[in-house]
């Protein structure tokens, strides 16, 4: 099964979790800090750690698209 990842960038408060939790997937701007997502359709291997990253985003800016 496929995942895609939809992020609401205007919510993004900045505080990173998703970046820790699945930095091959999430990064952060060097300017402000708000999230960016690198791989909008992450492989299976990446799946458990972008639901955690979504369950852990204090915004809930991470929405999770089952393909």
């Amino acid at each position: 099964m496929m995942m895609r990842v939809e992020f609401d960038e205007p919510k993004c408060v900045a505080a990173g979790q998703c970046a820790m939790v699945a930095p091959d997937v999430f990064d952060q701007r060097d300017d402000d800090g708000v999230a960016i997502v690198l791989e909008e359709t992450p492989g299976p291997e990446h799946h458990d750690q972008v639901r955690e990253a979504a369950a852990v985003c204090p915004a809930a800016a991470i929405r999770l698209v089952q393909q």
